[in-house]
């Protein structure tokens, strides 16, 4: 099984057969309508940006140290991973080359509420920056049940990808059922056998193209080469059921009083932006 890859697809299309169905989707020119496209480059930020600071690991880095690594980053020592920018918070010079962020696809978005600025939704528009070897930590599935959109605007990562159903055979860790026990890239098949069926998808995607991963997609990710990535998560009603069960199952951990008032909050957004959706005409 492959990943499907198109260069000219409609907005309808993509939701009939894949955002409803659930299945993810290489976009091959989606990001055409971005300014950062074709812009984005270590030199550039190194240039315009070389003291922004961000932490990685436990230890702060200055956006000139971190291109360095990622760019004398090898398979055998690799630079640390994830460096994640916030951009609204730490790069906002961006966001105008950002625009549309939903590339004319991932919409309606009830993250755009601005109810959904307070607290901690899983919702950030992260930029993502990595150099060769550098892994995600762990195969996980994305908090809140969120789509999530990675768009590669320079270099080549590998993502791995599972069909919905395979719960059972990825070792979700009984204390946090969001993350997978095992190493896929170094898989243990003695402590977790039942591995061995599982189908995983492996593709490359490459600079310029947008990798959708719908909510309830079991993922994780390999730089090939430094890469720079763009990330955003879509809420809205198809996904927000289990976003309401996340928001329960996370809080009720801190007590049930903020379970109960996050969660009630949660439930308002919700209701405020379905009824914003019936207005935009993309409502499902």
């Amino acid at each position: 099984m492959d990943i499907i890859r198109r260069d000219n697809i409609s907005y309808e299309e993509f939701i009939e057969e894949h955002y409803k169905p659930g299945i993810p989707i290489v976009l091959k020119n989606a990001a055409k309508v971005w300014k950062a496209n074709g812009l984005f480059t270590p030199q550039w930020f190194k240039e315009n940006y070389p003291d922004r600071i961000t932490a990685c690991q436990g230890k702060s880095y200055k956006m000139q140290e971190i291109m360095d690594l990622v760019e004398t980053s090898t398979e055998k020592n690799p630079a640390p991973y994830p460096f994640i920018f916030n951009i609204p918070e730490q790069l906002p010079e961006l966001i105008p080359l950002i625009q549309p962020l939903d590339l004319n696809y991932a919409s309606p978005n009830w993250l755009k509420n601005k109810m959904f600025s307070i607290g901690k939704w899983g919702g950030a528009t992260e930029l993502f920056i990595g150099g060769p070897g550098g892994k995600f930590p762990y195969l996980h599935l994305d908090y809140y049940h969120l789509n999530a959109w990675i768009t590669q605007l320079y270099g080549e990562k590998q993502f791995t990808v599972f069909p919905r159903g395979q719960e059972e055979l990825l070792y979700p860790c009984p204390n946090d059922p969001w993350r997978s026990e095992l190493n896929i890239f170094e898989p243990d098949f003695e402590k977790f056998p039942k591995y061995k069926d599982a189908t995983p998808i492996n593709f490359v995607v490459g600079p310029g193209e947008t990798l959708f991963i719908p909510f309830g997609t079991w993922h994780t990710a390999y730089s090939l080469t430094p890469t720079i990535s763009v990330a955003f998560d879509t809420l809205n009603s198809k996904n927000h059921k289990e976003f309401m069960k996340d928001v329960w199952t996370f809080k009720s951990r801190q007590s049930r009083a903020k379970a109960v008032a996050m969660y009630s909050y949660a439930w308002l957004a919700t209701q405020s932006s379905k009824i914003s959706e019936s207005f935009e005409g993309r409502a499902f």
